[in-house]
């Protein structure tokens, strides 16, 4: 199965995004089709055998709307500005001197724009080389806008069309202005040139209106465009309802021109001209209003992609060439200097220095990098010159990669939005039945046409599907955006959502609880042998092991300047500890159920219940099949742990631990952080079962791990979360990843999903209620009982402004803060 995201354009409202899903998920290969409408994003996941991506665009463009292929990471597309054309002969000779290059797959130079466009495979060629040859061929490349600056290019995108939302909103202000004065004005007392007084010259009144009104139209012509067209196609949007409702009152407004000129003067007092104006007039700007709104909620990707430089230098024959960030490849040699952000991902080389990872990790103080240390590509060196080795570029950067997270998290739709969508599939066909049967049942009890006319276009125009489709989407990219800000970096709006509903948290102690890096504390023996010797062979048994414990035993030893043998033999026991030959012995290291499964005795226990009592780790060592002695290893408990489990505890969560550790020290570890429940001695296959076990009483089960054996269990668990600092496996597990490796982020990512769900709750609410209460009173309810008829005018403004109040209600999640206290 592949999976494509694609940018579509011309959506109005939620009843477009359902049309698209239900038109690409017709086609034959596709096993799922997502849209979402609040950053205009399509999902795909079909079968590559049975459909090609050219089908699934002609049903989107079947369906009514523009798409377009988001670019894919096997091929690159640049444009290249270039100087020193003169003629058409000037650019054929760059295309030949590009074509001649290895991994071109297309160019096309244009002397008119003076660019060259070219779509290149960069695992053949750099863009550096191609920019070669056209100085080669005696021509000067200037800049490249690299296909991959997909943010750029959408907030370009989102610029031009609120330039043209903006123009088209002046221009129908600019006639709809008056239109209104000269429409309503004499009914107020205002006065009016003789020209075109009603009772006068009706005719030259309702012309000119008529004049006013066309220049709105055109202002709007995309209402009717798209309205008309997903009306013919059976797929109604809000656009369909607008067109619908002002091409009513437009129509009734020429016919009524007809009727004046034909001598019925009374016609000029109900023409509706001003009804159709002010209502796309009231509606762009609704739009304009939104659009500026939506553009606000993206600005979490912004931001992280203004973290990355947009050029680096690099060593080249022992010049340094200042080059675009993207033309790096793996395995140049960079030169970073004191102030400058790190190009991309690396290894220093040479040199020492501090570089501020605050962006990555949260944490303020600098962390001190010299030759082998790793450096992340967007981090700040603070004071020294260094050397380093670019090990991942372009999209394999961290950086980038937690663009890609954030994006795609703000792409998924949350189950809560389920219903907003069911709902909005229907919404408009039933809004137009709604309007006909309401103006039908007017005129059955004797009201007259306008009367009924005035029903119709209320009924049409007051009904947003838009406050419905944007409730859910916006609410999540403003959250996935918060806590990305705060290094919590949240996967998929089904997370969440999930996560406010958590009343358990599963901690894994090593690594999540503890600080991971544990030392030897105690050593002591037997009697047959002396304690370097013990921590000698033990060490040498461990040197092959990549368990911390296993580590912390061959850091000792290293530090004592010790040296070590290699094991001859190694066996991992899991959940036990190891068995290894070293020098000719048989050495066993680990805990009690390893001893009794090998029929060693055992003699000190006293002494290994008093060491695991203080919460250090005791492993028993055997050598021959005797017991020698005890080597006890102690981690740190992470400065904030105990603070995050006060935390939770406030917010009505139950906190358990789960370890391999015996008993007694993962109780002793317990006790200081403040634990609710223990699970001691589980064995790593055996976590996901703990799990279910706790999913099974009813519990909603939050899963906090940062090893590979800890996979299993974060996804097992209702949402997995892995710390940042944990292994590849472990992230890619989760469901939720904290950057900075607090456990004070497990409560700040519960309390930021609770707020995103109330938000969302909020918005739904909003937007179901007005509905609810907008479409009865638009069809005349109140005028039943005396009150007043909605103006469709009125009702225009209440649906334009209905759409800006849930986005403008999304982005108070911008204010979101985490309760630390």
């Amino acid at each position: 199965m592949a999976k494509r995201t694609f940018s579509i354009t011309g959506m109005t409202c939620a009843a477009c995004a359902r049309a698209i899903e239900r038109s690409v998920s017709k086609v034959d290969g596709v096993k799922s089709a997502s849209v979402n409408f609040a950053t205009e994003k399509l999902t795909v996941e079909f079968d590559e055998g049975k459909v090609d991506l050219s089908r699934i665009k002609e049903a989107v463009e079947k369906a009514g709307y523009g798409v377009q292929e988001d670019e894919e990471p096997s091929r690159r597309e640049v444009s290249i500005s270039i100087g020193g054309m003169t003629c058409a002969a000037c650019a054929k000779a760059i295309e030949r001197a590009i074509k001649r290059l290895p991994g071109i797959d297309e160019v096309s130079v244009n002397l008119a724009t003076e660019k060259a466009r070219v779509v290149y495979n960069p695992a053949m060629i750099r863009l550096s080389e191609i920019k070669q040859a056209i100085i080669k061929a005696g021509y000067k490349p200037l800049e490249a806008e690299d296909g991959e600056q997909r943010v750029d290019q959408e907030k370009l995108r989102r610029q031009r069309e609120l330039k043209d939302l903006r123009t088209r909103l002046v221009v129908s202000i600019i006639f709809a202005v008056p239109l209104l004065y000269i429409a309503m004005g004499h009914m107020l007392g205002l006065p009016l040139p003789e020209v075109i007084m009603p009772d006068m010259h009706p005719l030259n009144f309702s012309m000119v209106q008529l004049l006013l009104t066309l220049p709105i139209v055109v202002a709007g012509y995309r209402f009717y465009t798209v309205g008309f067209g997903n009306l013919i196609r059976r797929h109604p949007n809000m656009d369909s309802l607008i067109a619908v409702g002002t091409s009513a009152a437009f129509v009734y407004g020429v016919y009524a021109i007809f009727r004046i000129a034909a001598g019925h003067t009374e016609y000029a007092m109900n023409l509706y001209f001003e009804s159709a104006g002010v209502i796309i007039t009231l509606i762009l700007l609704g739009r304009y209003l939104e659009s500026i709104a939506k553009g606000k909620t993206s600005e979490a990707i912004r931001r992280l992609m203004d973290l990355s430089p947009r050029t680096a230098v690099v060593i080249h024959e022992d010049k340094e060439l200042t080059i675009p960030v993207e033309e790096v490849e793996v395995g140049d040699i960079l030169l970073v200097r004191p102030g400058d952000r790190i190009p991309v991902d690396g290894e220093v080389i040479d040199g020492r220095t501090s570089v501020d990872e605050s962006m990555l990790t949260g944490e303020s103080i600098p962390v001190e990098k010299v030759p082998g240390s790793k450096v992340v590509g967007g981090s700040i060196n603070k004071n020294g010159t260094i050397k380093m080795k670019a090990t991942k570029v372009g999209k394999d950067t961290v950086l980038a990669q937690i663009i890609k997270l954030v994006e795609e998290a703000q792409g998924s739709k949350a189950p809560i939005a389920k219903l907003a969508d069911v709902i909005s599939g229907y919404f408009v066909p039933v809004v137009i039945a709604i309007a006909v049967v309401a103006a039908v049942a007017w005129i059955l009890t004797g009201e007259s046409a306008i009367f009924a006319l005035t029903i119709f276009i209320s009924v049409l125009v007051i009904a947003c599907p838009c406050a419905l489709g944007l409730a859910t989407p916006t609410a999540i990219m403003v959250g996935t955006g918060k806590g990305a800000e705060y290094g919590i970096l949240i996967k998929s709006g089904e997370a969440l959502e999930m996560a406010h509903r958590i009343d358990t948290v599963v901690l894994d102690k090593t690594g999540t609880i503890t600080e991971g890096k544990p030392k030897v504390t105690d050593i002591i023996t037997s009697g047959f042998i002396s304690e370097d010797e013990l921590l000698r062979l033990s060490a040498s048994a461990e040197v092959a092991s990549e368990h911390p414990l296993g580590e912390a035993i061959v850091r000792s030893a290293r530090e004592r300047n010790m040296e070590l043998a290699w094991a001859e033999s190694f066996e991992a026991i899991p959940g036990q500890g190891i068995e290894v030959v070293t020098q000719g012995k048989q050495v066993l290291l680990g805990n009690r159920k390893l001893m009794e499964d090998r029929n060693v005795e055992i003699t000190l226990q006293q002494e290994y219940d008093r060491l695991a009592e203080e919460g250090k780790t005791p492993m028993f060592v055997a050598v021959d099949g005797k017991l020698a002695g005890i080597i006890a290893v102690s981690d740190v408990i992470k400065p904030t742990s105990r603070k995050a489990v006060e935390r939770l505890h406030k917010m009505g969560i139950k906190v358990v631990m789960i370890t391999g550790d015996n008993a007694r020290t993962a109780q002793a570890i317990a006790k200081q952080v403040g634990i609710d429940m223990v699970l001691a001695e589980v064995l790593p296959q055996d976590k996901a079962n703990e799990v279910k076990r706790l999913q099974e009483q009813g519990r909603k089960v939050a899963m906090v791990g940062d090893g590979i054996n800890d996979a299993p269990a974060l996804v097992q668990a209702d949402v997995g979360i892995a710390i940042g600092s944990g292994t590849d496996v472990a992230m890619e597990s989760a469901d939720i990843v904290l950057m900075k490796s607090d456990l004070m982020d497990v409560p700040a990512a519960i309390q930021l999903s609770k707020a995103t769900i109330r938000n969302i709750k909020q918005n739904l609410f909003w937007a179901f209620a007005y509905n609810t209460a907008g479409i009865p009173i638009a069809a005349g309810v109140l005028h039943l009982f005396g009150g007043p008829l909605l103006n469709p005018m009125i009702a225009a403004l209440a649906m334009a402004l209905s759409s800006v109040s849930v986005v403008t209600n999304a982005l108070r999640l911008k204010r979101f803060k985490p309760r630390l206290d």
